[in-house]
């Protein structure tokens, strides 16, 4: 088992309902052992858009990187993601793997941890939520980059 910490965002619909059931759908394959608040987070990157609902779950599952990757995009396609969305652009659901364990991914569409994470605010102050002391695989703290990091974001509702 490892535990792995999953970013979920959505701004089409009812955004808090469609994190809330991503959640949902995460623990059809692997335990969530914590869920964040939910918070109202402006778009970073893409055209203009409506404000996300992001939060950050972590979980304990037996999958691989590649295996999760491959539940996550099924959780998405399920919800109604289209797969010709535009990048940054709106979306009724996006998991993405912030971290896996002490693993380290480069392959060409999965990278863990996520490359952008330490720049972005709604994935930072969600994380620090559940655990102020997580790190990245080489031990570097999380906490070292909220200051710096991009975005405003304001909590919703508990999870």
């Amino acid at each position: 088992m490892t535990v792995a910490w999953i970013g979920a965002g959505s701004n089409v619909g009812d955004r808090t309902a469609n994190v809330r059931r991503a959640v949902a759908e995460l623990a059809a394959a692997s335990e969530v052992l914590a869920t964040s608040s939910i918070y109202l987070t402006t778009p970073v990157g893409g055209p203009p858009q409506r404000s996300y609902a992001n939060l950050v779950a972590k979980i304990e599952t037996a999958l691989d990187p590649r295996e999760l990757l491959t539940f996550c995009k099924g959780v998405e396609e399920r919800m109604g993601r289209e797969t010709n969305e535009m990048r940054w652009g709106p979306r009724i659901i996006d998991l993405d793997i912030l971290l896996f364990g002490e693993e380290k991914v480069s392959e060409p569409d999965l990278e863990i941890p996520h490359p952008r994470m330490k720049q972005r605010r709604f994935v930072l102050v969600p994380l620090l939520e559940v655990d102020q002391d997580v790190s990245d695989p080489w031990g570097e703290r999380y906490a070292v980059h909220l200051d710096e990091a991009e975005g405003e974001l304001e909590p919703l509702e508990p999870f």
